[in-house]
């Protein structure tokens, strides 16, 4: 039964021949447990004839899941994750919390010790990004897949404005979400962040989608907002992506996973100072990998500490 659910679960429709294949058994107990699991209520689709299929669809409510064990891990981190802020949405901490809690009852002993562990050990920072509300996130992603024109106020660098738009993608670029749309007053394309986005508003007004001037939106505004000036570093941590994304929240850049313990940090900084502060600061172990010009940086730095606190060093030996 369970294998049966794993593979139903895959979202595929599977020919009644296929599935008992697949299954070991013959087609009379593939129907006996089919209706089994329709009794528990897992809603499985059938259709009769040469081309019949079983297939589990989407019902009124949601019967257990099965989840393989590092799905299950990266349900539970990813609920931690959320009610501590880590997606930059104003979800309910408390609602994420509760989904975690009924999820760890339902995990096997050896699993629920392995979550518990990983919990044990895994701190997350709130950071102090602005926060967006789950309403205008569900409006704007509402308005993209119905086509409809948006209609809110806008705060930005110059002031207060009205906007009317072409909603085409959220973005989302560190903690910050942006959307990507055709503005109709100024006639071209524009990014707004979601947290300076008021009343927004779903018109009646169908557009048809304009072909995006970029193949890859979040790419390209990521370049968009790096200044010519800016510094590009690479940096090799010696902590996993998500400590170091909590911790070094206030440093533009991108986490790359190398492992539990380590990922590689791309940082975009006007200056060296800035980043080897922070660096300092944040007691996290690294190793650069470009550019040069700031490893020669940080060994004039290091090497001017060392001469200031040598008089105290050798006054200890003295």
């Amino acid at each position: 039964m369970l294998r049966l659910l794993s593979l139903l679960q895959s979202g595929r429709a599977w020919p009644a021949a296929e599935l008992a294949t697949a299954m070991e058994v013959p087609p009379r107990t593939l129907r006996r447990d089919i209706d089994h699991l329709r009794g528990l209520g897992y809603p499985v689709e059938s259709s009769r004839g040469p081309g019949g299929n079983y297939r589990l669809v989407a019902g009124t409510a949601l019967p257990p899941l099965m989840l393989e064990h590092d799905e299950a891990i990266a349900t539970v981190l990813g609920l931690r994750l959320a009610a501590a802020g880590g997606t930059g949405v104003d979800l309910t901490a408390e609602s994420a919390d509760r989904a975690a809690a009924k999820l760890r009852r339902v995990l096997p002993a050896a699993l629920r010790r392995r979550t518990d562990e990983m919990l044990a050990a895994v701190e997350f920072g709130s950071g102090d990004q602005p926060r967006i509300t789950q309403d205008v996130l569900n409006v704007l992603a509402a308005a993209i897949a119905a086509r409809r024109c948006l209609e809110f106020a806008y705060t930005g660098k110059d002031g207060s404005s009205s906007r009317t738009v072409e909603p085409m993608r959220l973005v989302q670029l560190g903690r910050r979400w942006y959307l990507y749309a055709w503005d109709l007053g100024r006639r071209d394309w524009r990014s707004f962040r979601l947290d300076r986005i008021g009343a927004p508003k779903t018109t009646e007004v169908a557009f048809e989608p304009r072909a995006l001037p970029v193949d890859d939106v979040a790419a390209h505004l990521q370049e968009r907002f790096h200044s010519p000036k800016s510094l590009r570093i690479t940096l090799t941590l010696d902590v996993g992506a998500d400590e170091a994304a909590a911790r070094l929240h206030r440093i533009d850049g991108s986490f790359e996973p190398l492992g539990d313990h380590s990922c590689r940090y791309v940082a975009y900084v006007d200056s060296f100072e800035w980043l080897a502060v922070v660096l300092t600061l944040t007691d996290i172990g690294f190793t650069v990998e470009e550019p040069a010009e700031f490893g020669d940086y940080l060994t004039r730095t290091g090497q001017r500490l060392l001469r200031g606190a040598a008089p105290l060093v050798s006054g200890k030996d003295g």
